[in-house]
């Protein structure tokens, strides 16, 4: 969505104002914890700290699933929505376990930017690997920020130095950090020369900011021991002699990262990124289309469902869709059509998020995410216009990498087992496959913990016990290719062939020799591990 056409209109003001971002990082870097300290700024809650308490207050406001409380870890993409200073923030805050990443490839397209949250002890992990890989075939900008600076960390170059090599990214540093761990006293802010020093006493408190001179203003060594303000001089100089320069066309382009480092815990650097992702992010500006792009300034409502989450609400069996509004003024009430279906659809009560609060949303505008309660007509991919045929392109849906059979603990309970799954599917939460041959049904996950996080859900949201077998079929993979082909296919495979949620036509493998076959004996035919969801 970042790439910009020429000669473009200008942004309504409001549409200007909107900073539509996710968070990514790997488990255990502060990601959540960011989150808190953003809505906290935001004012959205009153107060932060829920992470790390225990029992009840350790629900976080964007984890609202029952696992997820228990576990104290993010499964589910949540969307907040919030104000701070002169702009409108939309966050995203992902799943950080690799065993849901589908739903964050699937989040990143329904955003400007990334927030790329980073253990000072631990640098570049695989999970930021493979989540900064998606951003980059998106070409989303890309802001980082160095977390847990006040316990033990590396040496900033070197954390600076494994990014630009291991992502190909260049680093501009936003602000360098003094010390670290127990030494850890603050930071210089070099885009405003300011001195940033920590309060270790007050979590919540703002840091405490000293406009300076530059370096060799005489007030530093008032608040810096002599040789930590040595060593900051020294290696600042350096990093304004060695490393690039900040250039907003190249963040932009997805081609550098601004880098702040700081203590999420603490409170310390988090509004200073803050105000970098409102002065440095993405405006809402293109999304990708066919039959043609969208841009963010033009005036009629459009929109696209990049996800769909059940039961929010437990006391309500609802079903919520979210939407990324791509162009236009969206107003409470409004007759969209549901390119799918050709139907229009009244958007009575628009929600807005935080975590699992909401509220109506008398209107919006493009790059929000508002949700629509519908009982199951909206899916993933779906496209909302005001009338004009538009599919929105580049939503995958990935092959699972585990397959097992499931049985309901009541076998008179098929039916609420079929539905439970069914909804399931359709939130992206996991693949549901019928096969063509023999009863029952084949669930298939991309991580193990998807099959527990299933199992637990089924049980509490339907009062259904589940039990998932073991089953011959190693991996699926979606039929294309002409239509006779396809049946004749089926037909000559059937104790390999199934049907998805959607009824598309899946080949089910045990062995790779299965799929080789198939490129050697059906060469009209494909066999993909992504199907792209589109309206």
């Amino acid at each position: 969505m970042s790439d910009r056409i020429p000669n473009t209109p200008p942004l309504p003001t409001e549409v200007a104002r909107r900073r539509t971002f996710a968070i990514i990082s790997h488990p255990d870097a502060g990601k959540t914890t960011l989150t808190e300290k953003f809505l906290l700024y935001g004012g959205a809650i009153q107060m932060a700290g829920q992470v790390r308490a225990k029992g009840e207050a350790r629900r976080t406001r964007s984890d609202f699933m029952k696992l997820e409380q228990e576990r104290g870890i993010s499964v589910s993409a949540s969307a907040m929505s919030f104000p701070f200073r002169d702009w409108w923030f939309n966050l995203v805050d992902t799943p950080g376990h690799s065993d849901f990443s589908e739903d964050t490839y699937r989040t990143l397209t329904a955003v400007d930017a990334a927030v790329m949250v980073i253990d000072g002890a631990k640098g570049v992990e695989s999970q930021t690997r493979k989540l900064f890989e998606v951003c980059r075939m998106r070409d989303l900008p890309i802001l980082t920020f160095c977390n847990k600076m006040d316990r033990e960390a590396r040496d900033t170059f070197e954390i600076i130095d494994e990014i630009q090599q291991e992502l190909q990214l260049d680093v501009c540093p936003a602000s360098w950090p003094i010390g670290q761990g127990r030494e850890f006293l603050g930071c210089y802010d070099m885009l405003n020369d300011r001195l940033e020093l920590m309060d270790r006493a007050d979590r919540n408190k703002r840091a405490e900011s000293v406009k300076m001179q530059g370096l060799d203003d005489p007030r530093m060594a008032e608040h810096i021991p002599a040789d930590q303000l040595e060593k900051l001089r020294e290696e600042v100089a350096m990093a304004r002699e060695l490393l690039p320069t900040f250039d907003a066309r190249a963040l932009l382009d997805g081609n550098l990262s601004l880098i702040w480092f700081g203590s999420a815990i603490n409170s310390f650097g988090v509004q200073e990124l803050m105000a970098g992702i409102g002065a440095f992010g993405p405006p809402p500006e293109v999304a990708p289309a066919e039959p043609r792009a969208v841009g963010a300034w033009e005036k009629p409502v459009t929109g696209f469902v990049f996800k769909v989450q059940a039961n929010m609400d437990p006391k309500h069996r609802d079903r919520v869709a979210f939407l990324r509004l791509c162009s236009g003024h969206f107003e409470r009430g409004m007759k969209l059509q549901h390119v799918r279906t050709g139907k229009p659809m009244a958007v009575a009560n628009p929600m807005l998020f935080l975590a699992q609060d909401r509220e109506i949303a008398e209107d919006a505008w493009a790059g929000d995410i508002i949700g629509i309660p519908n009982h199951g007509q909206l899916r993933i991919g779906d496209a909302l216009t005001e009338g004009e045929t538009l599919r929105f392109t580049g939503i995958p849906s990935f092959a699972p990498e585990l397959l097992q059979a499931v049985r309901a603990g009541d076998p008179m309970k098929a039916k609420h087992l079929e539905k439970a799954l069914t909804q399931f599917a359709e939130e992206g939460a996991s693949k549901l496959f019928k096969p063509a041959v023999g009863s029952g049904w084949i669930v298939g996950v991309v991580g193990p913990l998807q099959f527990d996080v299933l199992a637990s859900r089924i049980e509490q949201e339907y009062s259904l016990p589940v039990r998932f077998e073991p089953t011959q079929f190693t991996s699926a993979r979606w039929v294309s290719g002409p239509r006779d082909k396809v049946e004749e296919f089926a037909r000559a495979n059937r104790g390999h062939m199934a049907e998805d949620h959607d009824g598309d036509p899946v080949f089910m493998t045990r062995l790779q020799w299965d799929i080789d076959r198939v490129g050697r004996d059906w060469p009209d035919l494909r066999l993909t591990a992504t199907k792209e969801t589109m309206a």
